[in-house]
């Protein structure tokens, strides 16, 4: 039997808030925000640790706003289901940037943890993964982590 991603007793948190930014699980509500702020910073996110060629991830790539909403509807699906969570960076209403927590790919890691923000938001792209990796280690049941660019 497969071994569950989280404890069954595990309640993922549904919201964190750090400095300048906070998180809420992503979902077909953000899509129009959350399509323009990762449309709008395509080659950013390719330069972001966990996000380029290197990593064999074929995202993030163009894609029309109905092909978004479906890859938020299988997030939030995935959520539920508690195979993996991903939460959308705000920061007031506008979505900077997204966090993604799933099983990790590598044997010696329970958990592969990306974030992306925004290249309006570059210089602040560090101090939120830092915050971010924090949360992680402090409320999320995980031993070994794989966090990229941190």
């Amino acid at each position: 039997m497969t071994k569950p991603f989280v404890p069954p007793d595990f309640e993922a948190p549904t919201s964190f808030t750090g400095p300048g930014f906070r998180l809420e699980p992503l979902g077909a509500e953000h899509n129009e925000r959350d399509h323009e702020a990762w449309m709008s910073s395509i080659d950013h996110i390719r330069s972001t640790p966990g996000f380029g060629v290197e990593e064999e991830k074929g995202w993030p790539e163009p894609m029309s706003l109905e092909s978004n909403l479906e890859d938020l509807v299988m997030h939030a699906r995935h959520f539920e289901e508690r195979r993996g969570f991903t939460y959308s960076i705000l920061d007031g209403d506008e979505v900077i940037g997204c966090i993604y927590i799933y099983p990790s790919r590598n044997p010696d890691g329970d958990a592969d943890i990306s974030n992306w923000v925004t290249v309006a938001r570059a210089a602040q792209d560090r101090p939120i993964r830092q915050a971010l990796a924090a949360w992680i280690d402090d409320a999320w049941p995980f031993e070994t982590p794989n966090y990229f660019g941190a």
